[in-house]
């Protein structure tokens, strides 16, 4: 099993939501974070002053898969988050070593 940790624009939420649904990939966990990257935030001027805005809100989607579906959820983010802008994101993907399924007790893929 995989997480996979997807860090995107908050635009792009529902539409990745909804693209992962019709997959029949439901289960997913969405946090509103605040971060930057490379850019370092951005600049912005507001009647006439200018001010730096150091953390960019972003949405950080969190999804436990089956190795095999890995590349399908991967590749469908990456089709709707990539504007070929700076801050578009970062999809990063680690090893599960058990999932337990509180209510029932189930454990490993079955538990996903």
């Amino acid at each position: 099993m995989k997480k996979i940790e997807a860090v995107v624009r908050v635009e792009k939420l529902d539409e990745i939501t909804d693209t992962l649904e019709k997959f029949g990939y439901p289960g997913i966990m969405v946090t509103r974070i605040e971060g930057h990257g490379r850019q370092k935030g951005l600049s912005e001027q507001f009647r006439g002053r200018e001010y730096k805005v150091n953390f960019l809100p972003k949405i950080k989607l969190e999804i436990v898969t089956k190795d095999a579906d890995v590349e399908k959820i991967v590749k469908a983010i990456l089709s709707i988050a990539r504007t070929g802008e700076i801050g578009d994101g970062k999809i990063f993907i680690y090893p599960v070593e058990d999932v337990i399924r509180i209510r029932t007790g189930e454990k490993g893929e079955s538990a996903v």
